[in-house]
């Protein structure tokens, strides 16, 4: 039996596409580069990098005891928004768009395992609301980057059977079309390059992050932020990020946002420049003008040592204090920014209630079921 399935390891550029990538300013030698200087602060130089050990099989409460509370959107999905603008997360990074008449999915990860391998690697502990197949017709398929976790063999060998175009990142073409997508539905863009379809607009934007499936091809396709714009409506994905001064330049060229979403997990402090965590990401809320906003990138793999349910807690504390209104829907849970309420519901708790220990905040005495606040929107 074949442990890896070489396929899923990817394939790196030639010919034209090659030749578009080494015309990039972002390009060097060694690969693509982040485009200003990190910020400083924001890798804690006190704190190592995990081991290989210790990211398999360190850490605490690192999964949740059973899957987590999700719907089946399907129904939903049958009726129109009627603000024109909806959402539904279905686990990590993948989110089901909904803007005035079109469907866009964002880095569509149907997969059991963020690796190659299919015995071994992160494993998703939170299965997806509704099976891939069940997901009406998209007119789009949005991918940020190319790391196992956003860009994801099984399903692009699914959707490509689909009618559907894909837009993607320079460089990232090469996986998809060796995968079986028609190199006529592949669109890559460069930071600030933008591809329409009828009424949809989607501008590829800067991110802090690195590109790779294996060690021989880190940095050899670019990662991007995307802003997906109508006539009436914005959304920002972030893909994968540390907190970078660019989301102001974003917020002036590409805003403002009626929806930002932002990862938020699989986050440590020796990674501070290449995610952004919980914290640093109600900073980036703010640097792109404080639309609703949408965490992802959490509730579905163990990428990180801390726990699982971290980064909500994080979020439901300290947004109290912040301008951001942050909205937490349950899995499959589809929502219009324009309409969610100003209480949050801190869903994931009931599973989280049954990991022993009991959640530290739980045992602190921190706020009760919900929380409620003027401007904090949740579903």
């Amino acid at each position: 039996m074949r442990i890896v399935h070489m396929k899923s390891l990817g394939y790196t550029a030639r010919g034209v596409r090659l030749e578009r990538i080494r015309a990039s300013p972002l390009w060097t030698e060694s690969g693509f580069r982040n485009a200003h200087p990190i910020l400083p602060g924001l890798r804690d130089p006190t704190a190592s990098m995990p081991t290989l050990t210790e990211f398999y099989f360190g850490g605490h409460r690192r999964r949740p005891a059973q899957p987590l509370p999700a719907l089946d959107p399907r129904d939903a999905w049958r009726r129109t928004p009627s603000t024109g603008l909806r959402a539904t997360w279905l686990g990590h990074s993948t989110v089901l768009l909904e803007l005035d008449g079109m469907r866009v999915l964002t880095d569509p990860v149907w997969g059991s395992r963020a690796s190659p391998v299919p015995l071994l690697g992160p494993k998703r502990f939170q299965p997806v609301p509704v099976p891939l197949e069940a997901v009406p017709e998209v007119d789009l398929v949005l991918i940020s980057h190319d790391h196992y976790d956003h860009l994801d063999y099984p399903t692009i060998r699914a959707l490509a059977h689909r009618a559907v175009p894909f837009v993607t990142s320079l460089g990232v073409g090469a996986h998809l079309e060796a995968w079986g997508v028609p190199p006529e539905r592949i669109t890559e863009l460069e930071w600030w390059e933008s591809y329409e379809l009828g009424s949809l607009r989607v501008t590829a934007a800067p991110s802090q992050h690195f590109s790779g499936r294996t060690l021989k091809t880190r940095n050899a396709t670019l990662w991007s932020s995307f802003a997906v714009r109508t006539a009436q409506h914005a959304v920002f994905f972030s893909g994968d990020t540390g907190l970078t001064m660019e989301y102001a330049q974003i917020r002036e060229r590409l805003g403002p946002f009626d929806l930002i979403m932002l990862e938020v997990g699989g986050w440590d402090r020796a990674w501070g420049d290449m995610h952004l965590g919980p914290v640093h990401a109600l900073e980036a809320v703010q640097l792109l003008g404080n639309g609703v906003f949408l965490p992802v990138h959490w509730g579905t793999f163990s990428l990180a040592m801390h726990a699982w349910d971290e980064p909500a807690e994080t979020l439901l504390e300290l947004s109290a204090a912040s301008a951001a209104q942050l909205v937490m829907p349950m899995l499959g849970e589809p929502f219009e920014p324009a309409l969610v309420p100003q209480r949050i519901t801190p869903w994931w708790r009931e599973v989280a209630c049954m990991d022993q220990p009991l959640h530290n905040a739980l045992a602190e005495g921190r706020s009760g079921p919900t929380s409620t606040r003027q401007g904090a929107p949740g579903a």
